[in-house]
């Protein structure tokens, strides 16, 4: 893992980090054995390392990607709400307009990350990176693969908890 990009994705989510509604998103699992949260965060650095290669918007990037899946529920038992895929992202909306304040291009990559299951396209190009990220992160997770910068967040994440428990 690059320590600059490093240091600098950890300054724009740290505060999101602390807070106790996405720290909840550690009790439910994503894909494979992966929790969402450390899927978000996986999905959010590579998310951040694409938009600075690609001089988009990496912070909002970052902040949005760490927010994408922030519905709070188990989406594999039964009587979790249905549709789940088309549906999620108005839940994480929801929850992380209640964390922080949204700009329109973090409003749109949460509430686009699912298209084309959301109907409407992206407007941003940063939601365009997500998607395919989204998309790259779940399948390395639920094969049970994930890549160099998965295990080293699993790492980061295990110490940072053992930290603020």
């Amino acid at each position: 893992m690059d320590l600059p990009f490093f240091t600098e994705f950890v300054r724009e989510v740290e505060m999101l980090l602390q807070n106790p509604q996405v720290q909840k998103m550690r009790l439910y699992i994503q894909h494979g054995d992966t929790d969402c949260l450390l899927h978000c965060l996986c999905v959010s650095y590579l998310c951040y390392r694409i938009c600075r290669f690609l001089h988009l918007h990496a912070g909002e990037m970052a902040r949005a990607a760490l927010l994408h899946d922030l519905f709070l529920y188990d989406w594999h038992a039964p009587g979790h709400p249905r549709w789940h895929g088309f549906r999620h992202p108005g839940f994480a909306l929801y929850e992380a307009g209640q964390i922080m304040p949204l700009t329109k291009r973090e409003t749109s990559i949460i509430k686009r990350h699912m298209w084309p299951l959301t109907l409407i396209p992206p407007r941003y190009a940063e939601s365009y990176v997500i998607i395919l990220v989204d998309k790259y992160c779940s399948l390395r997770e639920t094969f049970r693969r994930p890549d160099k910068s998965a295990r080293a967040l699993r790492v980061w994440v295990s110490h940072e908890n053992e930290k603020h428990p």
